[in-house]
């Protein structure tokens, strides 16, 4: 279409929003999944902490309960040895894992939706020839290059914030690790666990709020580079209404014949009223079909000249009454009766036009 150069002013429409989400193009935030996953992680190993601790304890109380010595293991068989314990790592880290992933898929989902994009999926032997492959590479290792200075800049960013919240957290409790010297283990684990925690949460929170920020970023990249110029919004327009002049020459199409229609109905009126030139209406009453008269015929200047050839060609009587040939045209749409504020009207005409067969 030559829209290459033309400025990209125009919000992109649904539909193409939609062709994106085909393509499997969405906005979408690595930052802010990560952040979830890794919260979601922790509040996992809070809540199997327990079940973890003691089914440990449980199996380290087992060894050492049953401890062989070296003569009573069989090297050949470690594998049969090992088995149990590989057996209660599995039970350990199966439901964590498991659930994990399920958040994972979940906390994707939300962020971009319901996205199944085939040409995602779909081998290109184009991306295995040495150019493409070389351009890869430049904009990989390419320091310069816009995309690759904005996440190089991010991740910089990223360590540094997340590392200083979790310094802080240690930072506010250096006293307290200062007096870990002399006290009961016990006593010093539960400390140290203490500022694990609240180094961790600070580090969730300053990862969550830095993917949010990644997100509006993400978002506002997303719509920039799917915005339109003015021509492709004329182009889809064009596209789902049809082009003008095809529409145009298919209602020219559809006027004529419903034209046509309406002129084979005349020489089946039983009369045509006049104004006496710009306008004609015929008019058909059959009580059998209809309580009413019809108007099977209506139209003005050269229509209304042919409506009254028509007649004259095939003994239809036309009477001429201007109020009435108006009002008919302006009222009453073609194949639609007469409303009953013209019946006596319409029937003083159509009496005469029936007294004047019955005189021939």
């Amino acid at each position: 279409m030559g829209n290459d150069g033309a400025e990209r002013t125009e919000e992109a429409t649904t539909r193409r929003r939609q062709k994106e989400r085909e393509k499997g193009n969405v906005s979408k935030s690595r930052d802010m999944d990560a952040a979830l996953v890794m919260v979601s992680g922790i509040a996992l190993l809070a809540v199997f902490a327990k079940y973890m601790g003691e089914t440990i304890l449980n199996m380290m109380r087992e060894t050492f309960s049953h401890l062989h010595t070296a003569k009573d293991i069989d090297l050949g068989n470690v594998l049969g040895v090992m088995l149990p314990y590989f057996q209660q790592l599995g039970y350990i880290l199966l439901p964590f894992f498991v659930l994990l992933v399920i958040i994972s898929i979940i906390i994707i989902r939300m962020d971009v939706g319901q996205v199944f994009a085939l040409e995602k999926i779909k081998f290109n032997l184009s991306n295995l020839s040495p150019r493409r492959m070389l351009q890869n590479a430049k904009k990989m290792f390419n320091p310069f290059e816009p995309r690759s200075l904005v996440e190089l800049a991010k991740s910089i960013l990223k360590i540094v914030v997340v590392a200083a919240c979790g310094y802080s957290a240690i930072n506010a409790r250096k006293a307290d690790l200062m007096g870990l010297i002399g006290l009961d283990p016990v006593t010093a684990l539960h400390i140290i666990l203490s500022i694990m925690i609240n180094m961790i949460i600070n580090m969730c929170l300053a990862m969550l709020i830095l993917g949010y920020i990644d997100k509006k970023y993400q978002n506002y990249e997303y719509e920039k580079s799917i915005k339109m110029t003015k021509q492709e919004v004329k182009d889809e327009q064009k596209d789902i209404e049809g082009d003008p002049k095809i529409k145009a020459r298919i209602k020219s199409i559809q006027m004529q014949m419903a034209r046509q229609r309406m002129m084979s109905s005349v020489p089946q009126a039983d009369v045509v009223v006049t104004n006496p030139t710009h306008y004609a209406v015929a008019i058909k009453y059959d009580k059998e079909k209809a309580p009413a008269p019809i108007v099977t015929a209506k139209g003005v200047d050269y229509l209304a000249f042919q409506i009254r050839e028509i007649a004259k060609e095939n003994n239809v009587p036309i009477v001429e009454n201007r109020p009435v040939a108006r009002a008919l045209y302006t009222n009453v749409p073609i194949d639609g009766m007469i409303p009953t504020d013209m019946y006596v009207a319409v029937s003083e005409i159509l009496a005469y036009v029936y007294r004047l067969k019955n005189e021939r």
